[in-house]
């Protein structure tokens, strides 16, 4: 995959993020991870994959908050999958 494609893969798991930070049947902790997850992921200044490999971790572990709706953790692990393809030597 080319650099390219891999930014479109950021860009697609931050509109997904955006959603859950802004569904109100979230509770509020874990939609301020998640605003934290897509900073992060918007941060032009670090490499592609240190900001994959930060907001993996971080969503890693909002998936186990025991509130998080079920729909929601669906999001979260189809959104680790995307993050998870992007390689380091991007």
């Amino acid at each position: 995959m080319a650099s390219d494609e891999y930014q479109k893969t950021i860009d697609q798991c931050i509109a997904e993020l955006d959603m859950i930070a802004n569904d109100t049947s979230v509770p509020r902790n874990i939609r301020r991870s998640v605003t934290e997850i897509i900073d992060v992921l918007k941060d032009e200044n670090q490499e592609l994959f240190l900001r994959a490999a930060s907001a993996l971790k971080t969503l890693s572990d909002v998936s186990y908050d025991p509130n998080l709706p079920m729909h929601t953790g669906t999001y979260i692990w189809s959104i680790l999958g995307k993050l998870e393809t992007i390689p380091p030597e991007v």
